[in-house]
């Protein structure tokens, strides 16, 4: 339910910032019976391709009506224009419109006993047992309305904004030096000719779209996400996007919207501040390398610190804070380092980007590539599937393997 912005009102649990991250954790504390306020911006909507794996569909019951589309397969385009299908046997990546997506995910919180506040977080105090967040009320737009800040009060605060977080730069150490990448992307009405198959979601890993990232094409049904990614200063987003819809035949579509955010590049060291306030999210850095997947990691970390938090309410502890990241990289920590070894080699040039395309037409690569996104686990079983990748990788790192 929303809340009157003239309200001020004490909470178990105050969640910072709306997305999948945060709206899951508020959902998560709700359901377990605390009080929750959710304090977000309306109409923010976050740069994003919009996949999600069938586990994380499966996970956090998400019903079928926000599966805009279901791919079946992804194009791989090298920089030298060559162009490798990737098919996917026996699942599909989910398609979701963040704009529809992200709004029902915060509507179920509030239907599990969530209050929801729209409003601009501005600052924080932390330091007594109960933290304070000041916030400036906002409209229905997301605009600031002038009046003064406001404030609420809560035991545990959740910052769940994103990777410029403003809570993590307030009470985090560290949080102000994560490193990010720049994502950029429009959202087209989808093309009915020229070959579009709404099934296909097509990467293109080339310097002049990105000289260190990847640009992509992803259907959302009616409508197609096409946008850029960088950590390089400097280099303009718009252009590579415009370049992008000229090489993918989008040129002349309709734009629908834009929109700009960064995307943290690796998990912060530390989540806490060893009292009343974690990250999730974004702001926590649970983006996978190489991909830049967000959602469902995001997903999984906010239900992990929700987790956290209601242990250290119940125990009147602030202990348990520190399980949330434990229990994450367990999970998680062993694919975020292989992408990261793989981002850090295969995106610095375009001769290795061409070598990188070419080693996807591998059907072990594939095969084991797809496992692990459905399943979020790496693949464990067929070991000599697992040799036969080594031994190609290695053949293409010392130049002993054909790139055409």
């Amino acid at each position: 339910m929303h809340k009157s912005p003239s309200a001020t009102t004490n909470f178990d649990v105050l969640v910072v910032g709306g997305g999948p991250s945060g709206a899951t954790a508020a959902n998560t504390l709700s359901r377990a019976g605390f009080s929750v306020a959710l304090l977000s911006r309306p109409g923010r909507i976050k740069p994003c391709g919009g996949a999600v794996p069938p586990r994380l569909i499966k996970d956090f019951d998400i019903p079928e009506h926000l599966i805009e589309a279901k791919a079946n397969c992804a194009r791989m385009v090298s920089p030298a224009g060559v162009e490798v299908d990737m098919p996917i046997e026996g699942g599909y990546v989910g398609m979701v419109d963040r704009e529809q997506f992200d709004e029902w995910l915060r509507e179920r919180a509030c239907s599990s006993g969530t209050t929801r506040i729209d409003g601009f977080f501005t600052a924080i105090d932390d330091s007594d047992d109960i933290c304070t967040a000041h916030y400036v009320p906002c409209d229905a737009r997301g605009a600031k309305q002038k009046t003064e800040p406001r404030t609420l009060t809560a035991r545990y605060v959740i910052g769940a904004d994103g990777a410029n977080s403003a809570v993590g730069k307030k009470t985090i150490p560290g949080a102000d030096r994560i490193p990010f990448v720049a994502a950029y992307h429009e959202i087209v009405k989808s093309k009915l000719e020229d070959g579009f198959d709404p099934a296909r979601c097509d990467v293109y890993y080339q310097g002049r779209i990105s000289p260190d990232f990847y640009g992509w094409v992803f259907p959302h049904g009616d409508v197609t996400s096409i946008g850029v990614g960088s950590a390089v200063k400097g280099f303009k987003l718009r252009d590579a996007t415009s370049r992008l819809r000229d090489a993918s035949g989008f040129n002349s579509a309709q734009t629908i919207r834009r929109e700009g955010a960064p995307i943290p590049l690796k998990v912060l060291k530390r989540w806490d501040n060893g009292r009343n306030v974690i990250l999730t999210g974004d702001a926590a850095g649970v983006v996978a390398p190489a991909s830049g997947e967000g959602i469902y990691y995001a997903m999984l970390c906010g239900r992990q610190v929700a987790t956290a938090v209601a242990e250290c309410l119940q125990e009147k502890s602030p202990a348990a804070l520190k399980s949330a990241r434990k229990n994450f990289m367990k999970e998680c920590g062993r694919v975020f380092f292989i992408l990261r070894i793989m981002q850090t080699f295969w995106y610095r040039s375009d001769r290795l980007r061409e070598k990188f395309v070419h080693i996807c037409k591998d059907k072990d690569v594939q095969q084991l590539t797809w496992e692990a996104y459905m399943n979020k686990a790496l693949v464990r079983r067929k070991p000599m599937a697992h040799v036969r990748i080594f031994f190609k990788d290695m053949a293409h790192l010392v130049g002993m393997a054909p790139t055409k």
